[in-house]
């Protein structure tokens, strides 16, 4: 995480379609389809990642009408010590061409598509990058 200094992602997001339901493992085993009802924030992350680990323990009072859904290629022990559950899904992350956590996309459901994307750098930046479509 990289706090206090003006980061953003640098690429408006690349227009693509956006699938209906997330399908995988949750970190604990558990089969996991996830339908995607509301606007979607998908934060990609990966095993060894400060950023990741960071973003993944944040407080997310800033995601307030979103639904945050924490997404791995990989299952690893690292999230076993988490809060909050981690999707193991690499579908996931190739349907929705994410290829470098950290990274996120936001999906519309309504739209059935990506409306931003971008490097994941702190949930502040992330938060900024999306507040546009946020409704309060």
């Amino acid at each position: 995480m990289t706090p206090d200094l003006n980061v953003h992602s640098f690429d408006p997001p690349r227009e693509r379609s956006a699938p209906d339901s997330l399908s995988g493992y949750w970190s604990n085993g558990t089969d996991a389809v996830m339908a995607l009802t509301r606007l979607t924030l998908l934060v990609a992350i990966k095993p060894n990642c400060d950023g990741c680990r960071a973003f993944l323990d944040a407080p997310l009072h800033e995601f307030e009408g979103v639904d945050v859904v924490f997404v791995a290629a990989l299952d690893d022990d690292e999230w076993a010590g988490s809060s909050r559950r981690v999707l193991i899904a690499p579908d996931a992350l190739d349907r929705l061409d994410v290829r470098w956590p950290p990274f996120y996309v936001l999906i519309d459901p309504l739209a059935h598509a990506v409306i931003r994307e971008g490097v994941v750098f702190g949930p502040s930046q992330v938060a900024a990058e999306i507040a546009q479509f946020i409704t309060r």
